[in-house]
């Protein structure tokens, strides 16, 4: 006597692998942020705290070192940077560059900068530190 057994499908959805997919996921977000980092330098103090999303960075030291986005760079090369880097980003309407200055920089580095910026149609936030 044959009797056919019947193969049943499981209705049942295993949430084992994707917790261990969300569990990787947050690890490497965890880890990529850490990696964007802007040095610890003596900026000026403000009242204001607005906190808005940043494109680019450019820092300017006291000595007149320069860099962007973390990578050594000069005035004269600056603009070619920021175009190349512009044209890579998806939403071009909420580019922004964020200049650190230390404090006692001169205020035209800080305004060429600026006109950079307003050149290539960007928003322009400048770092500050909190008054305490």
């Amino acid at each position: 006597m044959g009797l056919k057994r019947r193969n049943k499908v499981s209705a049942e959805f295993s949430m084992s692998s994707l917790t261990d997919i969300i569990f990787l996921l947050l690890i490497f977000f965890m880890l990529t942020s850490t990696l964007v980092k802007i040095q610890t330098t003596d900026l000026p103090e403000s009242n204001s705290k607005t906190v808005a999303p940043t494109s680019m960075v450019v820092e300017i030291r006291k000595n007149g070192n320069m860099t962007f986005n973390s990578k050594k760079t000069k005035m004269s090369q600056l603009r070619g940077q920021v175009k190349q880097k512009a044209a890579t980003e998806p939403n071009k309407k909420d580019l922004t560059i964020t200049i650190v200055a230390e404090k006692g920089v001169t205020t035209k580095k800080v305004s060429d900068i600026m006109d950079i910026a307003k050149d290539l149609r960007m928003k322009v936030i400048l770092a500050t530190q909190p008054k305490e």
